[in-house]
């Protein structure tokens, strides 16, 4: 069965699993971006704790993705979910730190303090200048951070099947399973297909919302 009949054949079921990943990828990163935007932010106000901060993350940038499900598995089985989506999402949430924190640390701390000088000269406070002045200005930044943590989920997310999170990897398992190169390949395809869609339409959300001139 070549590529395009079983993708015909299989419609349902592939838009199902997309469904899944896209679920699972898009929860992640909004809990990542609550979580790691903010703490960018602060950690602009503490050099120590922010090189601290970002060589954690970097270590857990490191681990590979099989090795972080199997570390959790025996830890939250404790709770009755140590495999499926719990232990899939916790991981991305945690793959999604560095480039957003990161980005978002390095954002504010290059806005041009003649920027900064002027929203101080104009009375506002610290809150006000962050709100209308830094963080618009980091905007590029933050989203470059973004679109790097959401691609790299993409891909994670399709091992994240071997713990039975579901989702676009469920195809490519089943696939060396069986030893069928068209499920391995479709699902490949479906997934890199996922992952340049979501990057460019976080690419136009980012122009959409970035100030001209900036």
């Amino acid at each position: 069965m070549d590529f395009f009949q079983y993708f015909s054949n299989n419609y349902s079921q592939i838009l199902e699993y997309t469904v899944e990943h896209v679920q699972l990828v898009g929860l992640a990163i909004i809990v990542s971006i609550l979580i790691g935007v903010p703490l960018g932010v602060y950690l602009t106000t503490n050099e120590y704790l922010a090189e601290s901060v970002l060589q954690i993350f970097s270590i857990i940038m490191t681990i590979p993705s099989i090795a972080l499900f199997g570390v959790m598995i025996p830890i939250l089985s404790t709770i009755g979910q140590g495999i499926g989506f719990l232990p899939a999402f916790i991981a991305l949430v945690l793959y999604s730190q560095l480039p957003i924190i990161r980005n978002t640390y390095t954002g504010i701390n290059e806005v041009d303090p003649n920027i900064r000088d002027a929203a101080k000269g104009l009375g506002m406070t610290t809150l006000q200048r962050l709100i209308k002045v830094e963080i618009p200005n980091a905007m590029p930044l933050i989203m470059a951070g973004v679109r790097t943590a959401t691609v790299l989920n993409i891909g994670v997310g399709a091992i994240a099947a071997y713990i039975g999170a579901g989702g676009l990897g469920s195809l490519i398992n089943q696939g060396i399973s069986r030893s069928n190169t068209t499920m391995v390949l479709v699902g490949a395809v479906v997934v890199s297909i996922l992952a340049i869609v979501v990057d460019q339409l976080l690419r136009y959300f980012e122009k959409r919302f970035t100030p001209k001139g900036i």
